[in-house]
C-alpha cells in the first residue's frame, strides 16, 4: 500500500482512495498469477531453457530429433510433479542469462555452471552435478601428453564464448595463448585442424568426444582443477517459484530419480546427491 500512496500523490483525498482501493483489488483478484509458480500452474505449461547440443545433458539426437540427456529427464520429472506439459525452449551459454531474464523460458535447465558472473544476474537451485575442468587433443599432439604440457609458452588454447571455462582459463593460464571461439564446433575444428592444441571442456561433453571423433584424447588434471557445481538456472526474486524448484531438486535426489537418470546417460560419476 505505501507504493500505492506514492503513486496516488496528487491526487484528491477520494481519488486517491479509490486508486489505491482498485490496485489492491487488482492484486488480489482470483486468476491473477502472483509468482511464476501461479502462472506456471494456471496456464498448464512449464517453458524450459535447453541447449540442444550439450551431450548427456540435452543433446539433439541427430538422427532421431528427440532430446535426451539427464536434464531431458529431470525436465519431464518436474512437469509431471507439477501436473503440466512441457515446452522445451532452445537456448545456448551465450543467450542464457537474457533468455531467462527476458521471460523466453521459465527455468533454464542445462547443467548450468554456477559461476560468480552467473550469480550476479540469476538465481540458482542447488547443485545437481559437480565438474572439473578436462583438456581434449588429438591423439597425433605430441607436445601435449599431460596435464603439465598445457600452460607452456606456444601453446594454443581454445575454449567456446559464454561457458565458463572462458573466464576460468582467463585466469589460469600464464603462458598459454587463450584462444576464444564463438561456438562450441568451432573449437572442435581448430583442434581437429591443428589450429589450436587443446580445448577446454567438462565432463559430459568430453564424453562427447570419446565416443564419437576417433581423433580426440582426453588430458584430464592430476588433482582436483576447478570443480563447477551445476544446478538449474531462474530469474532472480519471485521466491514462491524458486522454492518450489528447491523442493524438486531435493526430492529428485532422496528418491532416486536424479542418480537413475545419472546411470541411464553415463553421469554417475559427476551426480550430486547430497
Amino acid at each position: 500500500m505505501h507504493s500505492c500512496h506514492r503513486l496516488a500523490r496528487g491526487l484528491a483525498g477520494g481519488l486517491a482512495i479509490l486508486f489505491c482501493t482498485l490496485v489492491s483489488a487488482v492484486g488480489d483478484a482470483p486468476g491473477v498469477p502472483s509468482s511464476r509458480l501461479d502462472k506456471v500452474l494456471q496456464s498448464g505449461e512449464v517453458r524450459v531453457c535447453v541447449w540442444p547440443d550439450y551431450y548427456g545433458i540435452s543433446f539433439r539426437n541427430p538422427k532421431s530429433g528427440a532430446l535426451v540427456g539427464i536434464d531431458v529427464d529431470m525436465a519431464g520429472e518436474l512437469a509431471r510433479d507439477l501436473g503440466v506439459r512441457l515446452n522445451f525452449v532452445e537456448s545456448s551459454f551465450a543467450r542464457l542469462i537474457e533468455d531467462v531474464t527476458r521471460d523466453h523460458c521459465d527455468v533454464a535447465m542445462f547443467a548450468i555452471g554456477v559461476t560468480p558472473q552467473r550469480q550476479q544476474a540469476l538465481r540458482f537451485t542447488r547443485p545437481h552435478l559437480v565438474s572439473d575442468i578436462y583438456a581434449v587433443t588429438t591423439r597425433s599432439n605430441r607436445r601435449i601428453r599431460s596435464w603439465d604440457d598445457i600452460d607452456r609458452p606456444g601453446v594454443v588454447v581454445a575454449v567456446a564464448r559464454g561457458t565458463l571455462h572462458e573466464p576460468v582459463m582467463r585466469e589460469k593460464l600464464q603462458q598459454a595463448t587463450l584462444e576464444v571461439l564463438d561456438t562450441p564446433h568451432a573449437r572442435e575444428q581448430a583442434v581437429a585442424s591443428g589450429r589450436a592444441d587443446v580445448f577446454m571442456s567438462d565432463y559430459p561433453y568430453s564424453r562427447r568426444m570419446l565416443d564419437n571423433a576417433d581423433w580426440a584424447r582426453l588430458v584430464a588434471p592430476p588433482q582436483a582443477y576447478h570443480l563447477t557445481p551445476y544446478a538449474y538456472a531462474l530469474a532472480p526474486g519471485d521466491d514462491a517459484w524458486f522454492e518450489r524448484l528447491e523442493d524438486f531438486v531435493r526430492t529428485v535426489k532422496q528418491d532416486g530419480r536424479l542418480r537413475a537418470a545419472a546411470e541411464r546417460h553415463g553421469l554417475s560419476a559427476i551426480v550430486q546427491t547430497d
